[in-house]
C-alpha cells in the first residue's frame, strides 16, 4: 500500500522559506453559470496558468452527467479526455466503505459491533483493538495511528490476509472512538473484513457489487493488465513523466484507477441516484458525521452560502484528485489530474467549480507551483554560489582563525555543520508536519522533487564549506 505523503507538508516546508502566499478564494465577479462552457473556460485557462500536463472533469446534477471533459495531454501525449484512466488514491475509501455498508445493508456485517468479532485473525498486541467496531473503521475513529503501525512493513505485504498478520504487533494510539486520525489501515481492515464475509477477494468484490452495476466499466482496483498511463512529477518548471510508486497490496484505501466519466456516475450514485446499492442503510449524503466531520469515506464541510457538503481529496506520488457531492443542490463535481507538485490544482479547481453551481465567478487558478519552485530555484541556486565564494576564500578564513581557541573555532562552524545536517533530518522533519506518518526517500523523489533537490543541494553546499575550511585550518595548523 502507497502511503502519500500530505501536500501540506512540502508546501509549509517552503512557505517557510518563500512567504508565498496561497490561492484566494472565489471573487464577487458578475454571476456566472455552471454550463458546459463556462467549465471548458476556466479549465483552459487553469491549464494555461498552471502548466499543468493534463485534468479531467466531470460535473453531475441529479441523476445526469452534465459535463465530462478533458484538458492537456495524458502521460503518453495523448489529449486528455473524459475517459482517459487515471489514479484517485484516496477517493478509494468512499468506494471501500460502500463495499462495507453493503454487506451490512444484508445484514452480513454490523457496523456497530466490534470487528474481531466478525473478523477472525483481526488481533492486536493491543487489548483495545477488541472494542473497535466497523463504524470506527469507516469513520477513522478506530484509534488507530500512522504513528503505532510499522507502516513500511504492511505496506510490503501483498493480499490482506498477510496485511492483518502483519498487524498483530501494532498498537493504537488512543482508546477507539474517542478522537479522530486519518490512517489507511482502517480502510484494509475493512475490505479485509468484506473478503472474509462474502468469500470473493475484495478487487472482485467492488468490481461486481459496485462497479458493474454503475456501469463503471473503466474502472479497476489495484494494478492491473490495463494500468494509466505514467503521471508527472515538476521539477524547477521542468515536467517529468514517472512511474508510480506502487504497492504490492490491491489497496482499498487508495487503489482505485478510474476516468471522469465514470466518476460521474459514482457521483450520481452518492447523491441517491441510479442502481440502488444499499436499501436499508444510510448513505455517506444521508448521514450525519457526527463531531469528527467524516463518515464512510467522505469528509464533510459548509459552504460560504451555508450548504453542507461531502468532500474528498486523493494525493498519489504523480496523481491528485479531488471530488465532492452537494446533497442540498444535487450537484456533484470529480477533478482528475496526472499530475502530483508541491501545489494540489485538483483541489482548487474543485472550489472553482462548486462557487460556479453557487452563480459566482472564480478566480482564474494562480500559479503558485511556479511561484514556489522559481523561488526553490533562486534558493538552489545561491546555494551553489555561496558554496564555490565559500570554498574561494577557505584560505582566507582558515588565516583568521588558526590561532582561535577551538570553541571559537566550532562556533563558527555551526552554521555549515547545521546545513549539512539538514538532508538526513529532512525526512524526520517532514514527519514531524504530517504528525509522525512515515515518510521514504523514494516518495520525497516524487511531489516534493523541487524542495528535496534544493534542500540536498544546500546541504552539499554547506559541506563543501565546511570541507574546505576545515582542510584549510589543517594546512595553517600543522600537527
Amino acid at each position: 500500500m502507497t502511503h502519500a505523503i500530505p501536500r501540506r507538508a512540502a508546501v509549509l516546508l517552503a512557505a517557510a522559506a518563500l512567504l508565498t502566499a496561497l490561492p484566494t478564494p472565489a471573487s464577487a465577479a458578475p454571476a456566472a453559470a455552471l454550463t458546459p462552457e463556462a467549465v471548458d473556460e476556466y479549465l483552459t485557462e487553469t491549464i494555461a496558468t498552471t502548466g499543468s500536463p493534463g485534468i479531467s472533469v466531470v460535473v453531475t446534477h441529479d441523476d445526469e452527467i452534465v459535463h465530462a471533459a478533458g484538458y492537456g495531454h495524458d502521460g503518453n501525449g495523448d489529449p486528455m479526455t473524459a475517459d482517459t484512466r487515471m489514479r484517485v488514491a484516496s477517493l478509494s475509501k468512499a468506494f471501500t466503505a460502500t463495499a462495507v455498508l453493503r454487506l451490512a445493508d444484508t445484514g452480513a456485517v454490523a457496523l456497530d459491533e466490534p470487528v474481531a468479532d466478525q473478523l477472525p485473525g483481526f488481533t492486536m498486541s493491543d487489548p483495545r483493538a477488541a472494542d473497535i467496531t466497523v463504524r470506527q473503521l469507516l469513520d477513522h475513529t478506530s484509534g488507530l495511528s500512522d504513528t503505532t503501525l510499522d507502516m513500511p512493513a504492511l505496506s510490503a505485504t501483498g493480499d490482506l490476509a498477510s496485511y492483518m498478520d502483519e498487524l498483530a504487533d501494532g498498537g493504537l494510539a488512543r482508546d477507539p472512538g474517542t478522537g479522530w486520525e486519518y490512517c489507511n489501515a482502517n480502510f484494509e481492515i475493512a475490505a479485509r473484513l468484506v473478503e472474509t464475509v462474502d468469500g470473493r477477494d475484495f478487487p472482485t468484490f467492488v468490481r461486481e457489487e459496485l462497479f458493474t452495476p454503475l456501469g463503471m466499466t473503466a474502472t479497476t482496483l489495484g494494478d492491473t493488465t490495463d494500468p494509466p498511463a505514467p503521471g508527472y512529477n515538476s521539477l524547477f518548471g521542468l515536467w517529468i513523466p514517472r512511474d508510480e510508486i506502487r504497492a504490492n497490496l490491491p489497496s482499498a484505501s487508495g487503489g482505485v484507477v478510474t476516468t471522469a466519466t465514470d466518476m460521474g456516475r459514482w457521483l450520481v450514485n452518492q447523491a441517491g441516484h441510479g442502481p440502488d446499492l444499499l436499501t436499508d442503510t444510510p448513505t455517506a449524503a444521508e448521514s450525519d458525521p457526527g463531531e469528527h466531520a467524516y463518515r464512510f469515506g467522505w469528509g464533510y464541510q459548509t459552504g460560504p452560502d451555508g450548504e453542507p457538503y461531502l468532500v474528498h481529496s486523493g494525493n498519489l506520488f504523480t496523481y491528485n484528485a479531488a471530488a465532492a457531492v452537494i446533497p442540498g443542490t444535487g450537484h456533484g463535481f470529480a477533478v482528475l489530474s496526472n499530475d502530483a507538485g508541491l501545489v494540489d490544482v485538483t483541489y482548487t479547481v474543485l472550489n472553482g467549480l462548486m462557487a460556479l453551481s453557487r452563480g459566482e465567478r472564480p478566480d482564474p487558478v494562480a500559479a503558485d507551483r511556479q511561484t514556489f519552485e522559481l523561488v526553490l530555484a533562486l534558493v538552489a541556486a545561491a546555494a551553489v554560489a555561496a558554496a564555490v565564494t565559500g570554498a574561494l576564500r577557505s584560505r582566507r578564513w582558515a588565516s583568521r582563525h588558526a590561532h582561535k581557541p577551538a570553541w571559537r573555532i566550532v562556533a563558527r562552524l555551526v552554521p555549515a555543520a547545521a546545513g549539512v545536517a539538514l538532508l538526513p533530518a529532512y525526512p524526520y522533519l517532514v514527519e514531524v508536519l504530517v504528525n509522525g506518518r512515515h515518510v521514504t526517500w523514494e516518495q520525497l523523489t516524487r511531489f516534493p522533487l523541487p524542495l528535496t533537490v534544493t534542500v540536498a543541494v544546500v546541504s552539499l553546499a554547506a559541506a563543501v564549506v565546511a570541507a574546505a575550511r576545515l582542510t584549510r585550518l589543517r594546512a595553517a595548523n600543522p600537527a
